[in-house]
C-alpha cells in the first residue's frame, strides 16, 4: 500500500484497496491523487486487473447482466467464472465440455449460462449451482456460435460447421427447429422480439431467417469473408459484425430502411491466419463499439464518427472478445495470451 502525501496539508490519503460498493453510479469516493492527475472513473480496485488462471487460450467472456461476475470460455475447456470487484477472484470452475470453449452467453436474467463448443455439443449450467443442467446435441459437427432470446421463452439458437443453425427451447428435449444452410454458420443472433434470427458464416453473407415461416427473408451483403461474430445493438435496430475481410459493419434491421442496409463500416482491427472467431460488441447505450484483434490490441470504435477512440495495448496473443461493462465505462478483453483484462476507459 502506497502513502502519497498531499500538496499544502498535512493529511496523508491513501492509495490503496478501498472498500467496494455496488452500485450503478461512479464511484466518487474522497480520491487519492493519481500520478497523472486522472480521477477514477469506475469500481475496479485498480484501473487496469489482470485475470489469470486458463491453462489456454480463452476464445469469449461476458459480464453477467448485473455486471457483477464475468464468464469466459477456453480452448482448455472449461467456463470460469470471476468476481468483477474486489480482486477479481476466480470462484468457480464450470466443466464437461470435451473440446474448446468456443462461445458463451448470459440468460437474460443472469441465471444460466449457454456454451458452444467444437465437441458437437451447446450447454445450459445453473451459475448459483455450477452444474451443467441441459446438453444439447443434435449438431454434427463444431458448434462455434449461440445466442439466447432477449424476451419471450427461454429460447437458444445456435450455429454449426454442419452447416444449419437450430432452434432450441430450454424447456423442450431436442432442438424445436433447423434451419439449412449450404455452408458453416459461424456466428449467429436472435432479432429483439426473437421473430427472427441473423446466421452469418463463410459464404460472407448475412442472413435473416423468419422463425415462423422457416425461411430466408433477407440476405445482408457486403462483406468479402467469413462473419466471425454479431451482436444486436441495445435497442434492437442494427446488428453489427465483425468479418475476416478485416471491417466491422453495422446493418439498419428496421423494417422500411433503404435497400443498402450497411450504414457504419469500421476498420482499423485486424484477422491474420489463426483464423479466430473474433467477437464484436456494442457499448450499452449504442455510442461505441469494440472488436476482437489479431494484432494483440483492443479496438473502440465512436458509432457515429466511425473514428477509432482507444486502441489499448496489453495483451500478448490474439484478442478474441471485448465487452462493455452493463453499467460501468470498464471494458473487458480476453486473449489467446491465456489473460484476461479488465480496464477503466
Amino acid at each position: 500500500m502506497q502513502v502519497v502525501p498531499r500538496e499544502g496539508d498535512n493529511a496523508m490519503a491513501i492509495a490503496g484497496p478501498r472498500p467496494m460498493e455496488w452500485s450503478t453510479v461512479p464511484y466518487s469516493a474522497p480520491q487519492a491523487p493519481v500520478p497523472n492527475g486522472k480521477q477514477r472513473t469506475s469500481s475496479l480496485e485498480s484501473p487496469i486487473m489482470l485475470l489469470t488462471g486458463h491453462q489456454s487460450a480463452i476464445y469469449t467472456m461476458k459480464f453477467n447482466p448485473s455486471g457483477t461476475v464475468i464468464a469466459s470460455g477456453s480452448h482448455d475447456r472449461e467456463i470460469f467464472l470471476w468476481n468483477v470487484h474486489g480482486d477479481c477472484k476466480n470462484f468457480m470452475v464450470l466443466k464437461g465440455h470435451k473440446n474448446a470453449v468456443l462461445d458463451l452467453q448470459w440468460t437474460t436474467d443472469g441465471s444460466q449460462i449457454i456454451s458452444a463448443s467444437p465437441d458437437k455439443t451447446l450447454r445450459a449450467w445453473d451459475v448459483e449451482t455450477g452444474k451443467q443442467i441441459k446438453k444439447m446435441v443434435e449438431h454434427s459437427s463444431f458448434v462455434n456460435s449461440c445466442c439466447p432470446s432477449r424476451r419471450g421463452p427461454p429460447l437458444i439458437v445456435s450455429g454449426s460447421d454442419d452447416g444449419t443453425a437450430k432452434l432450441w427451447d430450454l424447456r423442450q428435449r431436442g432442438a424445436i427447429k433447423t434451419f439449412p444452410d449450404k455452408y458453416q454458420i459461424t456466428a449467429v443472433s436472435f432479432s429483439d422480439a426473437a421473430d427472427k434470427i441473423f446466421s452469418g458464416g463463410i459464404d460472407n453473407d448475412i442472413k435473416v431467417w423468419d422463425v415462423r415461416r422457416n425461411e430466408v427473408t433477407m440476405t445482408l451483403q457486403g462483406h468479402s469473408d467469413t462473419i466471425t461474430g454479431m451482436q444486436l445493438s441495445p435497442d434492437g435496430s442494427y446488428l453489427l459484425t465483425n468479418s475476416m475481410d478485416c471491417s466491422l459493419r453495422i446493418w439498419d434491421l428496421r423494417p422500411y430502411a433503404p435497400q443498402n442496409r450497411c450504414v457504419k463500416i469500421f476498420t482499423g482491427h485486424q484477422h491474420n491466419f489463426e483464423k479466430n472467431l473474433l467477437k464484436c460488441s456494442w457499448s450499452p447505450d449504442g455510442s461505441k463499439v469494440t472488436a476482437g484483434s489479431a494484432d494483440r490490441m483492443v479496438y473502440i470504435w465512436d458509432t457515429t464518427s466511425r473514428r477509432i477512440l482507444f486502441m489499448l495495448p496489453g495483451h500478448t496473443g490474439s484478442v478474441n472478445e471485448c465487452v462493455f461493462h452493463p453499467n460501468e465505462p470498464i471494458v473487458g478483453s480476453c486473449s489467446s495470451d491465456k489473460q484476461i483484462y479488465l480496464g477503466e476507459i
